[in-house]
């Protein structure tokens, strides 16, 4: 009987340079599919928390970049070039991963105009149709995505904090309570920040992610049901 094997692509894209141990990892937990204020911890009761295996199996990647009060970034920098870079972890991780182009962006009322719009905005559910990777450099948020079972998982990152997101998973961010985060979103090629809010279940980046990630899980369920 023939196995399915992940593409090469892929692993190497995970095993190129090697993701931080699960305690690590920042806190995650399920949240309730309505929520009245998108910037609290809005977790269950009780708190039903999700680890680092299960963020893993859903394509998330996690480094923890400990030397990052070490550094300076500016407050905005559209573009940052990654090859001004003075870590060392973040020169191997640009490297290994091909980052090739980075900007810098602080989300606080102080410094992006509209604030309460924007916040909103990147509340919409929505797919993208390339990795989207964050390092957080100060402050601290929350990236929510759609578990295999449709359910919201919410991530909270912080300082220090590097996370990609594959491909075609539904997520999207919120400030936490601070209304604060600092960070730096890095791409391969050129930048695309465009996003498909959903339901997107027919574009080619949504029917990417749902064979890498969730086709076993319909087999699964289907044998469960025979």
């Amino acid at each position: 009987m023939p196995t399915t094997t992940e593409p090469e692509s892929k692993k190497l894209k995970m095993d190129d340079y090697p993701m931080s141990p699960d305690t690590e990892w920042p806190d995650a937990w399920l949240m309730p599919d309505q929520v009245e204020d998108q910037c609290a911890p809005n977790r269950l009761e009780p708190n039903v928390p999700v680890s680092a295996e299960q963020m893993r199996d859903l394509g998330i990647c996690y480094w923890k970049m400990e030397d990052v009060d070490n550094y300076d970034y500016p407050i905005k920098a559209i573009p940052w070039d990654p090859k001004d870079a003075k870590d060392p972890k973040l020169q191997a991780l640009r490297d290994a991963r091909g980052y090739s182009y980075a900007d810098i962006i602080t989300v606080h009322p102080d410094h992006l105009p509209d604030f309460d719009l924007k916040i909103k905005a990147f509340f919409e559910e929505h797919i993208h149709d390339a990795e989207e990777i964050r390092y957080i450099v100060g402050g601290s948020g929350y990236f929510d995505v759609r578990n295999k079972e449709d359910k919201w998982v919410r991530v909270h990152v912080k300082k220090g904090d590097l996370m990609t997101l594959p491909e075609g998973i539904y997520h999207r961010f919120t400030c936490d309570e601070d209304h604060m985060i600092h960070a730096m979103r890095l791409f391969i090629g050129q930048p695309v920040w465009t996003p498909f809010n959903r339901p997107q279940e027919d574009h080619p980046s949504r029917k990417k992610y749902a064979e890498l990630f969730l086709a076993n899980e319909e087999k699964k369920e289907d044998g469960d049901t025979n």
